[in-house]
């Protein structure tokens, strides 16, 4: 069955998110670890991480994600090794908390186009730094590659095929953000055109690498290549985009996470998360 949650704020501590994804009808969700704005290191005493994964059982809250810090670019040659250490860190936190990943924009080579094909060089840096995250963390964490809707890496599913096969580990999963998605030229708004985009996914991916969606509408008309996130209902993803992801037999395990900015501009609500349950029926 479908698990439904929210990007909820820790702010007061981490054991608040559970009140706050609670008290929005969730009951998967994910947290930032610290500031996603700079490089500290979040600290978790025992005391603490035992209340969290106390609370994750009682309430059962689960999955839970990590949403790696915004700094991260694991393509560049200094933010690289302070991208790495970041994740390091994160990832060894998420074994502790009983946290399932990190979720990861990986990075970006700043250009102005995207790529017309792959090479290793241009990507040696990108894949060394991610082989030694998976190498020095623990075997029960996942690496998620979020896909981009700008020109980011992971704005195509050959790119991100291109990365993941050069990484022969199961670890290395995908999330899929539908106003990305959108973003980046991929149509939603029919039952066909969602089975032919997940047959699609499978063949270069893999659909078992699938680990969850970012539903999230657009502010922005499609293909646009631009990343701003909207209410549900409210922007340009369109209602049947998300009720055909639903509808889909091959995601029914997949949890769907909101990010949304809130009908009250204060982040995930209850209501874009009831539109969301909503549209399961639609």
């Amino acid at each position: 069955m479908t698990r439904f949650g929210a990007h909820v704020s820790i702010a007061g501590g981490i054991l608040t998110s559970f009140d706050r994804i609670k008290n929005i009808g969730g009951n998967c969700m994910q947290i930032f670890s610290s500031s996603p704005r700079d490089w500290k290191n979040a600290q978790i005493s025992d005391e603490t991480a035992s209340l969290f994964l106390e609370r994750k059982s009682k309430d059962d809250i689960d999955p839970i994600y990590f949403h790696a810090n915004y700094l991260i670019n694991l393509a560049g040659d200094l933010s690289g090794e302070l991208s790495k250490n970041s994740l390091i860190h994160e990832l060894k936190l998420a074994a502790k908390l009983g946290i399932r990943g990190s979720v990861i924009h990986i990075g970006s080579f700043f250009e102005k186009e995207l790529p017309k094909s792959f090479s290793l060089e241009k990507y040696h840096t990108l894949l060394s730094n991610i082989q030694d995250i998976l190498d020095q963390t623990p075997k029960k964490t996942l690496f998620i590659i979020e896909n981009s809707g700008t020109k980011k890496i992971g704005r195509t599913l050959d790119e991100i095929a291109f990365i993941i096969k050069r990484l022969p580990d199961s670890r290395v999963r995908v999330c899929l953000d539908t106003c990305h998605l959108h973003a980046a030229g991929y149509d939603l708004l029919s039952v066909s055109k969602v089975d032919a985009f997940l047959e699609m996914f499978d063949k270069k991916i893999g659909i078992g690498r699938l680990e969850l969606i970012h539903a999230n509408d657009s502010k922005d008309p499609f293909a646009s290549g631009r990343d701003r996130h909207e209410n549900l209902g409210e922007g340009k993803v369109g209602k049947m985009a998300f009720a055909n992801l639903l509808k889909s037999s091959t995601l029914r395990n997949v949890p769907f996470i909101i990010e949304t900015p809130g009908f009250d501009d204060l982040g995930p609500d209850k209501k874009n998360l009831d539109i969301l349950k909503r549209y399961i029926s639609s």
